[in-house]
């Protein structure tokens, strides 16, 4: 539990923090609204474009745990196991994983949405949706990030599965969202 600490931090641990999420394999992130997640809002039920960024939140969380984790093993390779103090350093000063950083930011964006007063729209859920679409298509010839995710899904099965799972939102998003 200590090693998951590491992400929970650097992508907005506070709300992670009352997720009951805890499994590495892509399930279907609308099952996993924390169940006192209604109590945020006063006791009101989310709303649909709330709980389509939860689901986007957890998946990009698990992408980014699959990432950090073959960004560890790698250093570790080169450098000798680290511990989790070590490790936190790492994530936030060494240039290997700095690439990770535009995805926790993104993550903590999302969470201020999620707990802002006012209420989410639908389309500044489709916004958002659209941004991480955008960050998560894996080009060999795309800006630094698609770069770096499209290497990533070519040397790591654990990110080839996360992908799958942030594939599949991206695909119920556009179809909820019809024909442009």
């Amino acid at each position: 539990m200590a090693r998951a600490g590491i992400w929970q931090i650097a992508a907005g641990w506070r709300k992670m923090a009352r997720s009951p999420w805890r499994s590495p394999a892509p399930r279907a992130a609308q099952a996993m609204t924390p169940p006192d997640e209604n109590a945020a809002h006063g006791g009101a039920p989310e709303s649909p474009a709330a709980q389509d960024l939860t689901a986007l939140r957890h998946a990009l969380l698990r992408v980014h745990k699959a990432l950090l984790e073959m960004e560890r093993r790698d250093y570790e390779r080169q450098h000798g196991r680290v511990n989790t103090g070590e490790l936190f350093r790492l994530v936030l000063d060494h240039p290997q994983f700095a690439w990770l950083h535009s995805i926790s930011e993104f993550v903590v964006r999302i969470d201020e949405l999620l707990d802002a007063e006012e209420p989410l729209t639908p389309a500044s859920a489709r916004g958002i949706y659209t941004v991480a679409g955008k960050m998560f298509l894996p080009l060999e010839s795309g800006d630094a990030l698609q770069k770096k995710y499209f290497d990533a899904l070519q040397r790591d099965p654990a990110v080839v599965l996360e992908h799958r799972g942030l594939a599949r939102l991206f695909a119920k998003a556009a179809e909820e969202a019809g024909p442009a």
